[in-house]
């Protein structure tokens, strides 16, 4: 049997999945010294609702109380070999902006000769016509520092006291749960598949020991590590744990995690970013390789809503 990797192009030879570096790194700034000053009305977010990565920038755009600032046009969640599409239908729209069909006509408006994969989050800019960027690392902290003087929000995602813990915590959750997941369920070797999950487990365990003293991985207050992790575990039962076939344990099964998941999930205007609709179809209905048969299961039944205690963590 010939196994086919979801993406030809970002697999080693020993089968493991090597994800694409970003491919725009503009940056939007306060000061305006980048050449893209932070303005209302000036920046367009296309996301997805099913892309863990689009979904971080949402939750910060949501925190920072910048939905006024800052359009956003969310594509169909089911991607094709065209790639992500803008479409009318139930949680995404056609382009209002430039009335693109598909995204890849924003990536060759910016670069003619782009040849990679096209991605979510995206940010452009209304006046260049342009990609800003499409790194969701760079949109978190443009989004969280930036536009400042635009919003009523004091939150600081990113302290300057916590800054090198939050980099090296980070580092790890992205290593072995954020993208650790996607090497296991794109790995086309048994080694390769054997070796992301047992890594991700060993850090999600560790992660749970963390939380068992702490409301949130730095203490009392979230910061933007918890985000980071929150679009990972929100997908994990629902995604992850039988499509990518990460099923050595659930969130529900770890007594710290779960409750932290909905601790967050509760936050206010968080549950509005989160669509089990788009992200179970997108997964299900556009990784042909890994679900030829396109079903996509009911389940699980979980409540994010139920109390969570951990209010008496410091």
């Amino acid at each position: 049997m010939e196994i086919r990797a979801q993406f030809p192009n970002e697999q080693s030879r020993a089968g493991e999945f090597t994800r694409q570096a970003d491919a725009f790194r503009g940056r939007v700034t306060a000061d305006g010294s980048s050449g893209y000053p932070a303005e209302p009305g000036r920046y367009h977010l296309y996301v997805s609702w099913a892309c863990p990565w689009a979904h971080r920038t949402m939750i910060v755009r949501e925190l920072k109380q910048l939905k006024g600032v800052i359009g956003m046009t969310v594509v169909d969640p089911i991607r094709d070999e065209r790639g992500w599409a803008f479409r009318e239908g139930s949680g995404h729209s056609l382009d209002p902006l430039n009335g693109f069909q598909f995204l890849s006509e924003a990536y060759r408006a910016t670069d003619p000769h782009y040849r990679g994969r096209v991605t979510v989050p995206v940010l452009w800019d209304t006046v260049t016509k342009r990609i800003v960027t499409n790194s969701d690392d760079d949109l978190m902290r443009i989004f969280n520092n930036e536009f400042n003087r635009f919003t009523d929000s004091p939150l600081d995602l990113y302290p300057e006291a916590l800054r090198q813990e939050i980099d090296e915590l980070n580092t790890f959750v992205y290593e072995n749960v954020n993208d650790g997941v996607y090497r296991a369920g794109f790995a086309t070797s048994q080694r390769a598949y054997e070796r992301a999950v047992m890594r991700l487990f060993d850090a999600l365990d560790q992660l749970d020991a963390r939380l068992a003293t702490r409301r949130f991985l730095f203490g009392a207050d979230f910061v933007e590590t918890d985000w980071r992790l929150f679009v990972t575990l929100i997908r994990f039962d629902a995604v992850y744990h039988g499509h990518f076939k990460c099923n050595l344990r659930r969130i529900v099964d770890y007594p710290h995690l779960f409750g932290y998941l909905r601790d967050l999930y509760q936050t206010d205007g968080i549950a509005g970013t989160v669509n089990f609709d788009h992200i179970k179809r997108h997964y299900y209905l556009t990784h042909h390789e890994i679900n030829p048969t396109s079903i996509v299961p009911l389940g699980p039944v979980q409540d994010l809503t139920a109390t969570h205690g951990r209010e008496r963590l410091a």
